[in-house]
């Protein structure tokens, strides 16, 4: 599975690459803008988007669309927001933007590495 990370914060982004290692057949690759996102998936298509949701040039809810848009011969591509704001806070527009999932920072490990193990094997 292809997973592009998009976070400005390097701390965050080195959390989400130490959770992802060992997952077999994992390739990630990550941006720390949406312009950077944007002119990845120009070259390399993920399967799996994990968004935040505010960056420097844009926000995780647009920055979705336009990822989609520029994806659009694929096949429905799964996204996450990753944000430090209350999950019931966000929830209801990372719904509305087409996020599968939204995920609090700090992520959960272990809950990470789960959803991401079942994406990768077709399950859910």
């Amino acid at each position: 599975m292809r997973v592009l990370c998009v976070d400005d914060d390097r701390v965050n982004t080195l959390l989400l690459e130490h959770t992802l290692l060992g997952i077999a057949g994992l390739e990630l690759q990550c941006a720390e803008t949406g312009a950077e996102a944007l002119a990845l998936v120009q070259e390399w298509q993920p399967e799996l988007l994990v968004i935040d949701l505010h960056l420097p040039d844009t926000n995780g809810l647009a920055l979705l669309q336009q990822l989609r848009q520029s994806l659009g011969g694929t096949p429905r591509v799964r996204a996450v927001l990753c944000t430090a704001e209350r999950p019931q806070d966000v929830a209801a527009a990372a719904l509305a933007a087409g996020f599968d999932q939204t995920w609090s920072k700090p992520v959960a490990l272990d809950d990470v590495r789960a959803a991401i193990t079942q994406w990768s094997l077709g399950i859910a």
